[in-house]
């Protein structure tokens, strides 16, 4: 009775699935079965609490960007004029396409500003994620009632009745600026979804191509003692 070469306690010298001296991992950032991967492998380079970090502050400068939306429409919005005979007050113009105009100036400023934002967004962080899409989204839809906001609480006197008769009979004033058409609000957010998804399709980084193992005796590799021809070691 004889006792064996190798100890149980220790790996053959033959045997492929070695881990080398030192624990060094295969070239080509690969891993061995059963070894636990390090902590750059085991974690993304996307740290969740830092895309939250991003997202609100592209919230919060949105926001306050819908002072310079509001602005703007206050400044280049058609006004609708109105006029009283001290009894009623009515349109000057019953054919007017003023009101409509007001919505539409809104909707196309606030397409302006989610292209633009968007934009600054990806130039910016150079990537895409869901946590960026949804700081646009909300911070689109905030900047958008601060816009509305600002608009009316800037705009020509809201108490129609009060301002008719504060001008008198047969003057022509200006009616509140009105947003009536609500849906105008998501007109930021959705041109900044559609504008940064759109670029990180174009222009976001390219996943790696996987990088694929070799199995054991092909291309030259040695082979397991005892293992048929091109079949997959046992570990």
């Amino acid at each position: 009775m004889t006792a064996p070469l190798t100890p149980p306690h220790q790996p053959s010298s033959n045997d492929p699935w070695q881990i080398p001296p030192g624990g060094m991992p295969p070239k080509g950032g690969g891993s061995y079965p059963g070894v636990p991967m390090g902590p750059q492998e085991s974690q993304g380079d996307d740290d969740p609490r830092a895309d939250l970090r991003r997202a609100a502050v592209i919230t919060v400068v949105l926001t306050v960007a819908g002072v310079a939306l509001g602005v703007l429409w206050l400044w280049l919005a058609p006004r609708v004029p109105l006029i009283s005979d001290n009894q009623a007050v009515f349109l000057k113009d019953s054919e007017g396409e003023e009101a409509i105009g007001a919505d539409g100036t809104f909707v196309l400023l606030a397409l302006a500003f989610g292209a633009v934002t968007a934009a600054l967004v990806f130039w910016i962080h150079r990537r895409g994620g869901i946590a960026l899409v949804a700081g646009l989204a909300l911070g689109g839809l905030l900047g958008s009632l601060v816009a509305w906001g600002v608009g009316v609480w800037f705009g020509p006197e809201r108490d129609v009745v009060a301002h008719a008769r504060e001008v008198g009979k047969g003057v022509v004033f200006d009616a509140p600026l009105e947003l009536h058409a609500k849906g105008a609000l998501l007109a930021w957010s959705v041109a900044a979804m559609v504008v940064h998804l759109a670029l990180t399709a174009v222009f976001g980084p390219r996943d790696p191509e996987p990088e694929w193992g070799v199995w054991p005796g092909a291309s030259g590799a040695p082979e397991a003692p005892g293992a048929a021809p091109g079949s997959p070691p046992q570990p």
